[in-house]
C-alpha cells in the first residue's frame, strides 16, 4: 500500500506544477519563493521576499558550504539582507562560514547561545572580523525585514536550556499563505507554542529532520498543513526520519517533500496559490530507484 500511496503522491505533485502556471499573467502580487537547499543532513533554508529583499536561515554543515554559495550565485544573489542561525549545531551553522566569506551579509540574527566548538568560535570571529552586525533573537518579537510580510520569532534561546531547545522557531506569513520553521526544537517546545499561539501553517518545515524528539502528533493535528518538508540525508546515522513522524504525516493528509528524495525544494506563492518545485523530477527519482 505504501508504494501506491507513493505513486499518487508523485501525480499530486506534477498536478501541482502545471495547473496553477496559466494564473502567473493574471498575478497582481509579487511572488516570494521559499527555497529549502539540499545540504544533506542539516537545514539551510533561502527566502526571497516580494519586495526582493533576501533572509538565509542556517547553512548546514561545513561540508555544505560550497552547495549553499553556489545556490545563491546561481540566483544571482550579491547580497544576503538578513542572515539567521536557528542555534549553534555544527548542522546548522557550518556552511555559513562559507557563505560569510564569499556573499556580502546585511546583518546577522542569532541566539546569543555560546557553543564550545571550533565551528562555533569560527562562525563567531568571521562576523567579528567582518564588522557585521549582529542581533540577538528575543522570543514574541517580529523581524523587521519587508512590509509585505510577517516574520515572527516563536522560540528563542532560555537559560539553561540546550541548544536545540534554543532553536529559533519563524511564523512567516505573505497574504494568505503561512509557513512554520521549526528548527531543531522538542515536543516540549511544541507544546510552549501551542499554548501561546494560532499555530495552523500551510507549510511546515518538520523539527530536528523528523527525529523522534519532535512532531508530535497534537503539534501536527493543530498545524494542520498541507505540506511537510523534511531536511536530513539518505545516508545519515541517526534513523531520520523516524517512522512515527511519517506516519503522522500521513495521518494527518500532508505532502511529504524531503531533500533527500528531491533534492532542493522550492515553494514559489503570490499569498494566495502555491507551486511547489522539486529540483529533481519525482517520477524520474521514482523510476530510478525501481531500476536500482
Amino acid at each position: 500500500m505504501r508504494k501506491r500511496g507513493f505513486v499518487f503522491l508523485l501525480i499530486l505533485i506534477i498536478i501541482q506544477f502545471h495547473t496553477p502556471s496559466a494564473t502567473y499573467a493574471e498575478q497582481e502580487m509579487p511572488s516570494m519563493k521559499v527555497h529549502f537547499i539540499n545540504v544533506g543532513q542539516g537545514d539551510s533554508i533561502l527566502i526571497e521576499t516580494p519586495l526582493e529583499r533576501t533572509i538565509l536561515i542556517d547553512g548546514g554543515p561545513p561540508e555544505a558550504g560550497d552547495t549553499v554559495v553556489n545556490y545563491i550565485k546561481e540566483l544571482q544573489i550579491n547580497e544576503i539582507d538578513l542572515m539567521i542561525a536557528t542555534h549553534p549545531d555544527i548542522d546548522h551553522i557550518g556552511g555559513l562560514i562559507n557563505v560569510l566569506d564569499e556573499v556580502e551579509v546585511g546583518s546577522v540574527l542569532d541566539t546569543g547561545k555560546l557553543h564550545p566548538t571550533r565551528t562555533f568560535a569560527k562562525y563567531m570571529n568571521r562576523i567579528r572580523d567582518l564588522q557585521i552586525p549582529m542581533t540577538i533573537a528575543e522570543k514574541e518579537t517580529p523581524i523587521e525585514i519587508d512590509p509585505m510580510i510577517s516574520l515572527d520569532i516563536w522560540n528563542a534561546a532560555q537559560p539553561l536550556t540546550s541548544p536545540n531547545a534554543s532553536s529559533l522557531v519563524l511564523k512567516l506569513n505573505y497574504g494568505e499563505t503561512d509557513m512554520l520553521f521549526m528548527g531543531d526544537v522538542g515536543k516540549k517546545e511544541e507544546k510552549e507554542i501551542q499554548k501561546k499561539h494560532h499555530v495552523d501553517a500551510d507549510i511546515i518545515k518538520i523539527g530536528h529532520h523528523g527525529s523522534n524528539t519532535s512532531t508530535s502528533m497534537s503539534f501536527l493535528k493543530e498545524v494542520d498543513p498541507e505540506i511537510a518538508i523534511l531536511t536530513y540525508s539518505k545516508d545519515n546515522t541517526y534513523g531520520h526520519p523516524v517512522p512515527r513522524v511519517i506516519d503522522h504525516l500521513y495521518e494527518i493528509d500532508a505532502l511529504i517533500y524531503s531533500t533527500a528524495a528531491l533534492d532542493s525544494i522550492t515553494v514559489e506563492t503570490n499569498g494566495e496559490t502555491l507551486i511547489v518545485n522539486p529540483q529533481m523530477n519525482p517520477i524520474q527519482k521514482f523510476v530510478e530507484e525501481q531500476a536500482g
